[in-house]
Parts: C-alpha cells; structure tokens; sequence
C-alpha cells in the first residue's frame, strides 16, 4: 500500500498533476454551483406557472410545457441527457464542453427544483398572495417581490440537498469530455495502472466537500432565522 500511495503522490506532484485535479475541482463546482442557480430561476418560473391557476388559455399552455419539461428530464438520467445534448444538439456548434454540462445540469436541476419551490410557493401563507393583489400588485410582481422570496427560505436544506446531489452527479461530466474531478483522478488510475488510491482519495474529495455544503447551508439556514426574529 506505501508503494501505492507513493507512486500517487509521485504522479500528482513530482508530474504536476495537481493541477489537473484543481482544474477538475473547479469545474465540478461550476457546474453544480451554476446548475443550482440555472435551476433555480426556471423551477421558480414553472412552479409559479402552476400555482398560477388554468384560467387564461395562454398561461394554462405554458404550465402543461413546463409539465412535459419536469416530466422529460426527472425522467432520463443525466447521462443520457449529456449525451443527447452533446452530440446532437450542440453538435459543431463550438461550444465549450463545461459550458454544455452548465446548461444540461441547470436545465434538469430546474426540473427537480420546480417541484420543490411549488412546494415551497404552496407552504407560504395564501394572505401574502391576497396582501400583494390588494395593494395592486401583478400576480408576476407579487410573486417576484414577496412570494418566492419567502419561499426559498422555506426549502432552503432541500436546496442544499439538491446542491449536494448535483456536485456528485458531475462525476458523469467527463463522458462530454469535460474535466471533472471524476475525469482527474480517473486520469491519474489509468497513467499509475493503480484504481485503488486514486478512487479513495477522489470519495474522500467528494466527502469533504458534501460536508462543507451541508455547513454553508446551516450558517445560511441560521442568519436566516435571526434575521426572521429581528
């Protein structure tokens, strides 16, 4: 095992390696970071549109197209969505592989974060909604100002859990050919013909910043309720 683990670290530093594993670190965050953001301006968009209600023929068109969205992409793996999107539809069009996992994560994050603010929407007292119609705001204006704010703090930890989810569903991103920490270490095990070290210390990475992204989100959670009380 001390040979082993010799031969890594050899390969990691003494070859410069190190910086292939940041690289991966960092565009696994900017795809689960950037995701998660992408995810939350759509999932916010389609749960509006379905708590909006099915009276006007436009609105009730544009909920059952954000229904086949939710449907479509919590329904495929990420997998196959990267594949799609990578070698169909974004085929020559040039654009940088980091940039296409940004757009697949965000777009099938939007699909699992529309179920979770719609939840959220729903939690948020009725006579906020009524407060902001009588006062002669906009339904879209009430929503945006007074609604959905309230509502991501309720689903803040399931928030996290979704960011948590996708920072471990990158590991998928090198089949795009985009660096990933998965991609890293994977090039690590094939270059020393050892799968063992690498992949323990590629679990540990994960590990670690699981548990960093589980303390943000209490720090965040625990501001927000002093903020409430003051």
């Amino acid at each position: 095992m001390k040979a082993k683990l010799d031969t890594f670290f050899k390969y990691l530093f003494d070859y410069g390696n190190y910086e292939t594993v940041l690289i991966g670190l960092r565009n696994t965050l900017v795809i689960a970071v950037c995701g998660l953001l992408i995810g939350i301006v759509i999932g916010s968009f389609v749960a509006a549109l379905k708590v909006a209600g099915t009276r006007n023929r436009v609105v009730k068109m544009i909920s059952y197209i954000g229904d086949a969205y939710t449907g479509l992409f919590r329904g495929t793996p990420i997998i196959v969505q990267l594949i799609i999107f990578h070698f169909i539809i974004f085929r020559g069009s040039g654009i940088n592989t980091l940039l296409e996992a940004v757009i697949v994560f965000g777009l099938n994050s939007g699909a699992y974060v529309s179920e979770i603010m719609r939840g959220g929407i729903l939690s948020v007292d009725i006579g906020q909604t009524e407060a902001g119609r009588t006062l002669g705001l906009s339904f879209t204006v009430t929503m945006v100002r007074i609604v959905i704010p309230q509502a991501i703090k309720n689903v803040i930890p399931t928030l996290g859990n979704e960011l948590i989810a996708l920072t471990k569903d990158t590991s998928v991103a090198g089949y795009v050919a985009t660096m990933d920490l998965n991609a890293a270490f994977t090039a690590i095990a094939g270059a020393t013909y050892d799968y063992l070290v690498p992949y323990l210390f590629l679990a540990l990475v994960y590990l670690i910043l699981v548990i960093l992204i589980t303390l943000l989100i209490r720090v965040v959670e625990r501001r927000m309720r002093k903020s409430e009380r003051r």
